[in-house]
């Protein structure tokens, strides 16, 4: 993957018999490699721009472009393939499988991927190898977090979508698991898209994207700073 590009996205949903623009007339560029954060509060459009660039959710109207294929036009057959060959996904919940235990549940994630990669290099990435045979529930909040990245970096996607990935941690583990999707994207180039409401966490990004009432109203690039240094707000 080179780029994706947004050019004009609208998403509109009708509530009786009004219309409603979740996301409103938005162009946006990413670049391969970078982690992009989306800044803004609830009910700004901040998640709704990450399902429509995932391929989670559709446009009312506009274009998504990865490497100059229009996402838009693909059948949900098409838009399917392409969010299991090139996506991954991390949510605050961390939806394991509790009867699988860690080192079962990031396999799952590489059973879907055309280009595997050594599974037991990304839990030593995640800091899980103490860990690969525990179940589910003998781990910590962060430490569930941590697997649930693996699983979705084992399948080795361009581009890893997250969700407000620590708003379930407190604010040691939520800066250990963003340490770890720093390490993931320097190490494999993973590019990243994170949404947040919190200010401290956007400063990891190379960029922070600020949104309100479906618009982009601010996209500026960013100094990254560690995570362990940000203010958790």
């Amino acid at each position: 993957m080179q780029e994706i590009i947004l050019e004009r996205v609208n998403k509109i949903y009708q509530v009786e018999n009004k219309s409603f623009y979740a996301l409103c007339d938005v162009s946006l560029s990413i670049k391969k490699g970078e982690i992009v954060t989306v800044l803004g509060p609830s009910g700004s459009g901040k998640t709704t721009l990450l399902n429509v660039v995932s391929g989670l959710d559709r446009v009312s109207s506009g274009a998504i472009y990865y490497d100059e294929k229009n996402i838009v036009k693909f059948s949900d057959r098409h838009l399917t393939n392409h969010r299991r060959l090139k996506s991954g996904f991390i949510f605050q919940n961390y939806n394991l499988l509790e009867y699988l235990n860690v080192k079962e549940n990031i396999l799952i994630g590489s059973y879907v991927a055309q280009n595997k990669i050594d599974i037991a290099d990304l839990i030593n990435v995640v800091g899980l190898e103490k860990h690969q045979t525990k179940s589910v529930y003998q781990l910590s909040g962060g430490e569930q977090q941590r697997v649930s990245i693996a699983r979705a970096v084992a399948k080795n996607p361009e581009v890893l979508f997250c969700d407000e990935p620590t708003g379930a941690l407190d604010e040691e583990m939520g800066k250990n698991v963003l340490d770890k999707l720093v390490e993931i994207n320097e190490k494999m180039g993973t590019t990243i898209i994170l949404v947040t409401h919190n200010p401290g966490i956007a400063e990891i990004g190379d960029r922070v994207i600020k949104m309100n009432s479906g618009k982009i109203f601010s996209d500026e690039i960013n100094k990254r700073k560690n995570p362990h240094d940000i203010e958790w707000a």
